[in-house]
């Protein structure tokens, strides 16, 4: 059974980090690109970031670019997600998954999801 379990997440102030971890009972993790999206109550789920298999290629979306940052470490089959100068717009359920191909920043392209860890920052 493949299980992805996000932590991490918390209150923050604005203009805090916080640090993601996604822990992967895949496999062979190492051939899944990881992403991670993220759902406010009322809107649609967005993406966020995603990685390729070995971490060499990334992907941001336009509204974090420059401010957080994806990385997996095979090894102990977990991909992180750290959240510098968090705003309020961050606010939202972030959720772990995994793809058997490359990285893509469509939800509806993954395989597997995580239940989600919510993330909330205050003004």
């Amino acid at each position: 059974q493949v299980q992805l379990v996000e932590s991490g997440g918390g209150l923050v102030q604005a203009g805090g980090s916080l640090r993601l971890s996604c822990a992967a009972s895949l496999r062979t993790f190492s051939s899944y690109a990881m992403g991670w999206f993220r759902q406010a109550p009322g809107k649609e789920r967005e993406f966020v970031a995603g990685i390729n298999w070995t971490g060499g290629t990334t992907y941001y979306s336009d509204s974090v670019k420059g401010r957080f940052t994806i990385s997996r470490d095979n090894a102990k089959n977990t991909v992180y997600l750290q959240m510098n100068s968090l705003k309020p717009e961050d606010t939202a359920v972030y959720y772990c998954a995994a793809r058997a191909l490359r990285a893509t920043m469509v939800a509806t392209d993954y395989d597997y999801w995580g239940q989600g860890t919510q993330v909330t920052v205050s003004s």
